[in-house]
């Protein structure tokens, strides 16, 4: 124990503990202005609204991401690796390679979209009358043609604050004009024109902000850079970007559309209880989201170097953080999150409420889902450590089968449990696929260091 609190006091002399704590604290700011907007909006429009909204917004986004590539994971890797390195000219080769490919499958995402989202507006959302609202946010897929591409090079440059500036104005322009819309007592549409107007300016504005920085790291003229011959043993690279995909894709219907998989059980109104639900845990998430961005390239960058030590300790450093912050918040939810959140409270003399009362049942949705969230918040680095090994077809694996399990047990027991199971099933989900995926990640660390002492002896 003596060794431990001796070890946390010598944190403030770690550089790169230090640099990674402050592009995370760069990139909260903006998300907490974005989780105030979520409230007003939860607010504003009620449940069965809020719900229609959310499915709309998750429908569109999934769709992007299912033909994305994960482009931010693959520029990490390769990009951040070849700099590591002093490489350039392949860094740059990466980097035009993921802009194109990106490129491609935005327009390929957006036709898929026109195709599908009459089935979406009928049985997610469960009125045919919303397509438009799937097709007209759908556009924002076209403003992301190469956000990811851009996103992942900001990172291997270190660029978070200018990630966090771009993400406050948005925060702040989206706020903006929601105060707008509430004065003028807009509907569903207008909401959504709002959080377009967001999400175009999120994907537009990281490709103006790479191509501003990308000189001073690549040199001038890096775009003239030829493929051909910049690019080494470029299996490995299509191998991992394939992995990197499916394993987006299984991640996508496991885990990132709740929303939609309510919808589909039950209604827009459960889908409201569950979107809030995932509003209050972002709360906890939230500080620990920017960790996976910005210590990605840090593990990306002692893989490359073979520093196993290091690594070690910077996933111990940035564990020790994330539990006890989440600790500490799933503890203040548990005891006072019903009262703070969904009951009515005095504040110079008038009764306010954080989320209306109707609101309510998302509290149980919320107890459940901490079981699962807590896990992958603590251990958010699951799947990067994996990632930075250049093991992208061990998460893929892992999710595929954690997330099979989940979706058919769904199918068997939600229609007659209710929504309290799949609420259940999610949290199992992350408990079993985190802990699979750290098992294996500190296994490759241990073994990777036995490798390097022997080769020293």
């Amino acid at each position: 124990m003596k060794r431990f609190f001796s070890g946390i006091r010598t944190w403030g002399k770690d550089v790169i503990l230090k640099k990674v704590l402050g592009n995370s604290a760069y990139l909260f700011g903006s998300q907490a202005i974005g989780a105030v907007v979520s409230i007003l909006t939860a607010n504003f429009l009620g449940v069965a609204s809020f719900g229609e909204l959310g499915v709309v917004i998750s429908f569109v986004t999934n769709i992007n991401r299912l033909l994305s590539f994960r482009m931010s994971d693959f520029v990490v890797r390769y990009m951040g690796g070849f700099l590591a390195q002093e490489k350039h000219k392949e860094a740059a080769a990466i980097l035009k390679v993921a802009a194109l490919t990106e490129l491609a499958t935005s327009l390929l995402a957006y036709v898929v979209l026109l195709a599908l989202s009459g089935w979406g507006a009928t049985h997610i959302a469960k009125d045919p009358t919303t397509q438009r609202l799937f097709i007209v946010f759908g556009v924002g897929i076209l403003g992301n043609v190469m956000s990811e591409t851009a996103t992942g090079a900001l990172q291997v440059m270190g660029k978070f604050r200018s990630q966090a500036l771009l993400n406050l104005l948005q925060s702040l322009m989206t706020a903006g004009l929601f105060f707008g819309v509430f004065l003028a007592q807009g509907g569903v549409f207008a909401v959504m024109l709002v959080y377009l107007a967001g999400k175009l300016m999120l994907g537009i504005g990281p490709v103006i902000l790479a191509l501003f920085w990308l000189p001073k790291s690549l040199g001038k003229g890096w775009w003239r850079t030829p493929m051909r011959g910049n690019l080494p043993n470029i299996k490995p690279m299509i191998k991992f970007a394939i992995n990197s995909n499916f394993s987006g894709t299984v991640t996508i219907l496991a885990r990132d559309s709740e929303v939609l998989w309510v919808g589909y059980f039950f209604d827009t109104t459960v889908a409201g209880y569950f979107k809030v639900a995932l509003a209050v845990i972002n709360l906890m998430v939230m500080p620990i989201t920017p960790f996976i961005s910005t210590t990605f390239p840090e593990m990306t960058r002692y893989v490359a170097m073979r520093q196993w030590e290091r690594l070690k300790q910077l996933l111990g450093q940035v564990t020790i953080i994330s539990g006890i912050w989440t600790g500490s918040v799933a503890l203040g939810l548990l005891l006072l999150g019903r009262q703070l959140l969904f009951s009515p409270w005095t504040l110079f003399g008038r009764t306010i409420f954080i989320y209306k009362e109707a609101y309510a049942p998302a509290f149980g949705v919320m107890l459940v889902l901490l079981i699962g969230f807590g896990v992958a918040n603590i251990f958010f680095w699951d799947r990067s450590l994996l990632l930075a090994f250049g093991k992208a077809e061990l998460p893929l694996k892992v999710s595929f089968f954690a997330m099979v399990a989940k979706v058919g047990l769904a199918f068997l027991i939600v229609p007659i449990l209710g929504y309290l199971a799949e609420a259940a099933l999610f949290s199992a989900y992350f408990v079993f696929s985190v802990g699979i995926l750290v098992v294996f990640g500190l296994s490759e660390i241990r073994k990777q260091s036995q490798l390097n002492t022997s080769f020293s002896q």
